[in-house]
């Protein structure tokens, strides 16, 4: 299934960098038992939805959702995406990230496809090696879990076969691995992702690393975006502050999850206090 290898998309960089604003959301979907309180599967997947409504109505640029299977309730992320695109007119419907592991690499192409169909061209592909052994295990996929090594060899073939047969479908890839994981940023991604810190010096260290897998591919570093994600916990007074120091290391874009996000009042007040003076 592997198909002939690309470095650096270059046609997907104006589809990223034409955005409403640089934040994307993180939905409640139950993973993080943000659903709990709610009774019956139906009024938590009516919240969720409900979520990315007050998000594309607030200007947000994206929503997204986790890859996760388990505890239960969890909404499969890609059949609820297809679910929310109906339901909105403007923001882009991400992952964060797929599980390469989870999904044969041709049918999550052609599932990108139909999203980004059902959407109007508003899908965006989060691709990730995987980590959590136990929901592998629990679900059934074939035995041994694998390493490290197999985890990311499956994670660049898979992105090289979307790359080849979704190419107008924007692809970010998460993760921070060095030695690997940022080479295969630099040789299919449009976008990175790293995750759950706020100290610049740690975005401009990756981001360096980025930049020498760049350089050595022959492929210009400021055409991939550079992502954050992490968890806004209730009222945080130097969240702005926060967020340009991590801007000033080189992060183009924040991916956040808001506390308690079913009630909406932390995204609410994000987005009339914070998200103005970011607009581009």
């Amino acid at each position: 299934m592997r198909s002939s290898r690309r470095c650096g998309p270059a046609s997907n960089v104006a589809a990223f960098s034409k955005r409403s604003s640089p934040f994307g959301v993180v939905l409640p979907q139950g993973w993080r038992k943000d659903l709990d309180h709610i009774q019956g599967a139906a009024a938590q997947f009516d919240a969720m939805v409900a979520v990315g409504r007050e998000a594309d109505r607030l200007g947000f640029d994206s929503v997204w959702l986790y890859d996760h299977l388990q505890p239960s309730p969890t909404f499969e992320c890609w059949t609820s995406l297809a679910a929310i695109a109906r339901e909105t007119e403007h923001v882009r419907l991400g992952q964060i990230v797929t599980c390469a592991l989870y999904r044969n690499a041709g049918l999550l192409a052609r599932m990108a496809q139909t999203l980004d169909a059902a959407s109007a061209g508003r899908c965006l592909l989060g691709l990730g090696a995987g980590w959590d052994e136990a929901e592998y295990r629990d679900h059934g996929y074939p035995e041994p879990w694998p390493n490290v090594r197999e985890r990311l060899h499956i994670l660049d073939d898979t992105a090289a076969v979307v790359r080849d047969r979704v190419p107008a479908v924007p692809l970010l890839i998460g993760g921070h691995g060095e030695r690997v994981l940022l080479r295969l940023v630099a040789e299919h991604a449009d976008a990175c992702n790293f995750t759950d810190s706020t100290d610049p010096a740690f975005y401009r260290h990756k981001i360096d690393v980025l930049r020498r897998h760049c350089d050595e591919l022959g492929r210009d570093e400021s055409s991939i975006l550079k992502t954050a994600s992490f968890t806004v916990r209730g009222d945080e007074p130097d969240l702005a502050e926060t967020l340009a120091g991590i801007a000033g290391a080189g992060i183009e874009y924040f991916i956040l999850y808001f506390e308690r996000p079913a009630e909406m009042e932390g995204m609410r007040r994000f987005a009339a206090g914070v998200m103005p003076a970011f607009r581009p």
